[in-house]
């Protein structure tokens, strides 16, 4: 059985490349002002790509089971995440205008990209990726249609129009072009091109998450831990809704790569797309921010720790 420290060595090298991002915004070589054309790069051009590398010919994705599954699991376990720490944040005091919303969206989201890809590909391989990209696709829905709407109450129909990104456009082509068994006939140019952007997509992503945390990271050490908030984000996401994703991994009626796929997500801390729609939908920005730095500090010990326990628990 893969050990606790071998675990801990293949998360390191993800943190590292978020470090890397937080000195470089220190230092200003990577500047606030450069984020969005960055972050555009990143979710239009090159998670697209990385999406395509690894479904258009993905015999996994032939399977009905994981083709179906996926995206639903991955819409219902974000927006269960979602629903649940709501509750539990109104249980714990915290009213709208405290941040009530804000805890919910931000615990519920687990980190479904950036940290997952290099952990799933290094435990599972390649093979693996596909079917975790297009869970990514209903968790994503979620956060557009189901936590944005907690979050600023918003329509289902304007969430609709958020879903409909280039990543979801890639994941469609690359999904038709895999099942019509299609791949044969794309130009080698083609993937030579694909390729290399693909490779840049997850360092990328990692290095400028690092940067928008550090705009907080070095704030008053006071401001950035609150015992309520944060040791309820931590317990929230990395203890009650780890166990629940793994209880549905082991006796849910699903493939080996889809309980991987959950066994993986269930590890994650949250995601650090909330510090951006916190601030952008008018929240509690220090709160989403105790909440990513709690369980991205807690993650260092109980991710690899989950993981070493649920790969025992499915077997």
């Amino acid at each position: 059985m893969t050990s606790y420290l071998q675990l801990l060595r293949l998360i390191l090298p993800v943190f590292a490349l978020m470090a890397i991002g937080m000195g470089l915004r220190r230092v200003r070589w990577l500047t606030s002002e450069a984020d969005t054309s960055l972050l555009k790069l990143v979710v239009n051009l090159l998670y697209p790509c990385i999406i395509f590398e690894h479904v258009f010919s993905n015999p996994s994705l032939r399977e009905p089971g994981n083709l179906g599954w996926a995206p639903l699991l991955g819409f219902v376990t974000m927006a269960g995440g979602i629903a649940l720490c709501y509750h539990a944040a109104r249980h714990l005091g915290f009213t709208v205008g405290t941040g009530l919303r804000t805890f919910a969206f931000s615990t519920g989201i687990y980190n479904y990209s950036y940290i997952t890809v290099p952990v799933m590909l290094a435990l599972f391989g390649e093979g693996s990726l596909g079917v975790l990209f297009t869970f990514n696709v209903g968790a994503e829905a979620a956060i557009w249609i189901v936590g944005v709407m907690v979050l600023a109450g918003q329509s289902w129909r304007q969430g609709w129009r958020q879903v409909l990104s280039p990543p979801v456009l890639a994941l469609v082509v690359s999904v038709l072009v895999n099942l019509l068994r299609l791949d044969p006939y794309i130009p080698g140019l083609a993937l030579d091109v694909v390729h290399p952007l693909a490779a840049c997509a997850i360092p990328m992503g990692l290095v400028l998450s690092g940067a928008t945390l550090a705009e907080h990271f070095f704030g008053p050490p006071r401001e950035l831990f609150e015992l309520r908030t944060s040791l309820a984000a931590v317990a929230m996401r990395l203890g009650v809704l780890t166990g629940l994703f793994l209880l549905l991994a082991r006796f849910g009626p699903f493939s080996a790569d889809i309980r991987h796929v959950i066994l993986v997500q269930a590890a994650m801390p949250v995601g650090f797309l909330p510090l951006v729609l916190v601030k952008h939908y008018g929240g509690h920005s220090l709160t989403a921010v105790r909440i990513v730095l709690a369980t991205v500090l807690a993650s260092l010990v109980l991710t690899p720790l989950w993981l070493r326990l649920g790969l025992a628990w499915l077997g």
